[in-house]
């Protein structure tokens, strides 16, 4: 399924790029200036070293004074950036003051040297708010400031009445910015009560330093759920006790912005071997802030209080129902399921196919841990909706394996565990957590649960790991967490799309190998804690911010141009009514 409308948030990093060095910004800018002075002292026509004095100087001084101004404001702008910004300045002071017109009309050099300078406070006005703060009167200063150079050089040619009308330009040109930032943030405003603008600031600052001022506009849009997590606790003899545990909430949305490293913090909070699997939630659900992972902490470690061990386990069953695979083991009164639809693509599964699932389940076990092993990747897609024929195959195996396990004998069980930590960064699509390995031996089966963490598996990886697996155990499913943390550039970075399988199988195989040796007599507890209050993006969040984005993308080029031009027409009839 293509992805449509439903942009996720990491999407805006496309806008985002890396500034080159300001050596080199300068570079250009002292070779378009002297390119300039040459061609006037050349030609004997123009004015003598303009090209030094109206771009050159007022350009370098716009870089030595942009950060100091930005940063008197409490926020941030980088050497780069602003010699990028006053270099782009430049270029379009020259293409404007330059155009072709002169060519036709003499004289009329000073008039587009000002138009170009009203232009170029525009353009500054507009980069400033959107890079470094929102708020316009405060970039005022930051902004004027190479056109206001470019004024003095100006007026130290042309005159004092070259002054006045510069100044003009820059208040015509300064109130299209600002009419134009107006009706682009309306519609977010209107709509969620938060300014655009600001939330590009804190998603470029998210990007640049790590700020986490992305979470205040996550939690204006928030609403609290009620959401069921089921665990399984497993006490082993003469060994660490493990856990399995299933949010049904989303580790999203990128880097370390809300839960995006919910897989990890769980971990840490609730023990070295904790297994946290992929429940059944899209990117709706996820939490608006860290802190919220506090009270997933508190409902799991309250619902192992009551919990009954049994020592009893039925071997594991794979079920297939259409495009769906289910590996399906049952612990005492608790059963475990992890689906998955590799080759076809597996994606994130809405919260009411999983409650129905675990509900369904219920017929026959008290807890009932459903896992979306989210391990087929090809592109980004939509969500698997309720009432969707997909949704419908993967109840249906669902309940087919429910039915089949209930039935089974069981059996003495052993647990091992392993944790193998990889050489593979965030960037090569594994997040902090590497691979971990539970494995249950029941009757002579072995079973390995391998949890990778990362979001999703390139299509094709899932089975070359099984291909090295099976053999060492009897059964297999390889899973990942879907944690964020590895989604700040582009929302494609499944594992083995940046690393390559044949890199990756040997962590897996130790990994298994580990656990199989670490195997000791275990029981079991299920448990199903009720997460309440958590406050996550809402229902449909994500996609009416998606298209109330997509609906300002439409209008923002043609408004834009739509301004300008009119500045320029402003322009040229202030001209002749001042001549």
């Amino acid at each position: 399924m293509p992805a449509g409308g439903d942009v996720k948030i990491e999407g805006l990093s496309r806008f985002l790029f890396t500034a080159p060095s300001w050596r080199r910004s300068l570079a250009i800018i002292l070779i378009l200036g002297v390119v300039i002075d040459g061609a006037s002292l050349r030609t004997g026509r123009g004015i003598h070293f303009f090209g030094t004095f109206g771009y050159i100087l007022p350009a370098v001084f716009s870089f030595f004074v942009t950060k100091p101004m930005v940063e008197w404001f409490g926020k941030q702008v980088t050497w780069n950036r602003s010699a990028l910004l006053a270099m782009a300045c430049v270029v379009f002071g020259v293409i404007t003051s330059l155009s072709p017109i002169l060519l036709i009309i003499r004289g009329i050099f000073p008039l587009l040297f000002a138009i170009s300078l009203g232009l170029i406070f525009a353009i500054r006005l507009l980069v400033l708010v959107a890079i470094a703060d929102y708020r316009i009167l405060r970039m005022l200063l930051p902004a004027a400031s190479q056109s206001i150079a470019g004024l003095a050089a100006g007026t130290a040619f042309f005159g004092m009445q070259f002054m006045l009308f510069a100044l003009l330009l820059h208040g015509l040109f300064g109130a299209g910015i600002v009419l134009f930032i107006w009706l682009v943030e309306r519609p977010l405003k209107r709509n969620f009560h938060i300014s655009a603008l600001n939330f590009i600031n804190a998603f470029i600052a998210h990007n640049t330093d790590g700020s986490k001022q992305l979470e205040t506009f996550f939690h204006d849009i928030g609403e609290a759920v009620y959401v069921p997590q089921a665990s399984i606790f497993f006490s082993r003899q003469d060994g660490e006790p493990a856990l399995l545990t299933v949010p049904n909430l989303h580790p999203g949305p990128m880097g370390e912005i809300g839960g995006a490293n919910l897989p990890r913090i769980l971990h840490g909070a609730l023990g070295n071997h904790t297994f946290v699997a992929h429940g059944c939630a899209t990117h709706d659900f996820n939490l608006v802030s860290a802190g919220e992972v506090d009270k997933i902490i508190a409902a799991v470690r309250a619902s192992s209080e009551d919990t009954v061990y049994s020592d009893r386990a039925g071997i594991s069953t794979r079920c297939t129902y259409g495009s769906v695979q289910v590996l399906a083991q049952r612990f005492g009164d608790t059963l475990l399921m992890v689906a998955t639809r590799s080759p076809a693509m597996t994606e994130d599964l809405d919260y009411p196919i999983g409650l129905a699932i675990m509900a369904d389940g219920r017929r026959h076990f008290t807890h009932v841990a459903f896992v979306d092993a989210h391990n087929c990747m090809v592109d980004v897609t939509s969500p698997v909706m309720p009432a969707s024929l997909v949704a419908y195959e993967y109840m249906r195996a669902c309940e087919l394996a429910a039915e089949g396990c209930r039935a089974q004998e069981q059996h003495a069980f052993s647990v091992g565990v392993s944790h193998v930590r990889v050489p593979f960064s965030r960037e090569e699509g594994f997040g902090d957590l590497g691979i971990q390995v539970l494995v249950v031996r029941a009757d002579r089966q072995d079973t390995a649960y391998i949890l990778v963490d990362g979001n999703n598996m390139a299509s094709g990886v899932r089975e070359r790991i099984r291909e090295q697996i099976i053999g060492i155990v009897d059964e297999c499913e390889v899973m990942t967490t879907d944690t964020h943390v590895v989604n700040t550039i582009t929302g494609k970075n499944p594992v083995g799309y940046r690393v390559s399988a044949d890199a990756m199988l040997p962590y897996f195989v130790d990994a298994v190998q580990q656990a199989v040796e670490d195997c000791r007599p275990a029981r079991a507890a299920g448990a199903t804690a009720w997460c309440e209050g958590i406050v996550v993006f809402g229902s449909h969040s994500v996609s009416q911010l998606a298209s109330t984005v997509n609906a300002m993308l439409v209008y923002i080029a043609p408004l834009g141009l739509a301004i300008i031009l009119f500045a320029f027409l402003l322009s040229f009839v202030a001209y002749l009514v001042l001549v």
